[in-house]
């Protein structure tokens, strides 16, 4: 029998052989005894918690499966995840980048990597002749995010991966707001997978972390585990272990998130003082038939462009009483953010906030906006 991704959610550790506890305990030890044999140590044995934990082993074999993946590491934040990438390529390598993505990945790009001699192309990615006149005999690596942040665009994963395999590139797709409950990447013919594990995977605003999951554990693969054993940027083992106790229930938030989400786009989409709704199960999303064939829920992201400019938007924030005024998304409380205000060379559009729904009733949350808005 192949257990259904809620059952594998929810029996993601073994019970514990010592007091039979159906929680796994936490296991905050830093060093491990093992036999002295004068021979190479297996790749799984505890030795010492930078190198491997019982709490990160069992939320990345989790990961991993729930991915369909071969392999996976869980690392200290999604931007830990991306830098580890970034530094298991080379010095001359290309990597052609989507032009919108969280903006920390292009810091890192620019800022730290440039210099190094990684060289990045940034191009739309729905636009799949550019994705094509992008590519190089350099070319290592094409990264996509769908949907993306802020500005919820979609790109379609299985046509740039055939594309990134033609010239001999692996595919990354940033797959956090979707999350493995909506949108499988690999499925589509995707190489890595990364997300970032303080959204909805953990899902209680509560912890800080990022999953890398390989298709393949190929040469890369094999790469990134020495930079993450050597390096050190591990998850701790209390932030696994939450990490993994909202796994448990991630196939039933997400899609709560998912169905208040549609009914707050719904009612924002015909409100007149709301320019626009950009959410990928909206009819009006420009992108809307991808994400039905892609996605199989909407996640409960979206974002909103108030009439009226900057100023607008940023009365509508703090005019809100539910919604919350934070970064951050996919937790059990609805968020509400001004991005041109915190975002690095912005180019988001003034008037936009990101919305992140959390798990309240979509109708008293469409009260809080309505009272907002009027």
């Amino acid at each position: 029998m192949s257990p259904r991704p809620e059952t594998l959610a929810v029996h993601n550790a073994d019970t514990d052989s010592t007091s039979g506890a159906i929680v796994p305990p936490i296991s905050l030890s830093t060093t491990f005894e093992y036999e002295t044999t004068g021979e190479d140590h297996p790749p799984d044995q505890l030795i010492y918690t930078r190198w491997q934990n019982p709490n990160r082993a069992a939320l990345e074999a989790t990961l991993a499966r729930l991915e369909g993946g071969a392999v996976a590491h869980a690392v200290s934040s999604g931007s830990a995840a991306m830098l580890t990438i970034f530094q298991a390529l080379r010095p001359g390598d290309h990597i052609v980048s989507s032009d919108d993505m969280y903006f920390g990945i292009r810091v890192q790009l620019n800022e730290f990597f440039a210099p190094w001699g990684l060289e990045t192309t940034y191009v739309d990615m729905s636009d799949l002749s550019a994705v094509r006149a992008a590519m190089r005999p350099t070319t290592k690596l094409v990264i996509l995010e769908s949907p993306t942040n802020p500005l919820i665009r979609l790109a379609d994963i299985a046509t740039i991966a055939e594309i990134a395999h033609e010239a001999g590139a692996a595919l990354l797709v940033d797959n956090t707001v979707a999350t493995p409950v909506a949108q499988h990447p690999i499925a589509l013919g995707a190489d890595i997978v990364v997300m970032s594990l303080t959204k909805y995977i953990a899902g209680h605003h509560d912890v800080l972390g990022g999953a890398i999951i390989f298709a393949e554990d190929d040469e890369l693969a094999e790469r990134v585990m020495r930079l993450v054993r050597i390096g050190g940027g591990v998850l701790s083992p209390m932030n696994c272990w939450l990490a993994a106790r909202g796994l448990q229930s991630l196939s039933y938030r997400v899609r709560a998130h998912s169905e208040n989400a549609l009914q707050v786009a719904c009612f924002l989409a015909e409100h007149p003082k709301i320019e626009r709704v950009l959410y990928p199960h909206h009819p009006s999303h420009p992108q809307n038939d991808l994400a039905l064939r892609q996605m199989s829920l909407g996640s409960g992201l979206m974002s909103i462009l108030v009439s009226g400019g900057r100023q607008a938007a940023i009365d509508l924030v703090n005019r809100l009483e539910l919604f919350t005024s934070a970064t951050s998304f996919g937790g059990t409380h609805s968020l509400i953010e001004h991005r041109e205000s915190i975002e690095e060379g912005s180019s988001t559009p003034a008037n936009l906030l990101r919305v992140s729904i959390g798990l309240e009733h979509p109708a008293d949350l469409i009260a809080d906006l309505q009272q907002a808005l009027a």
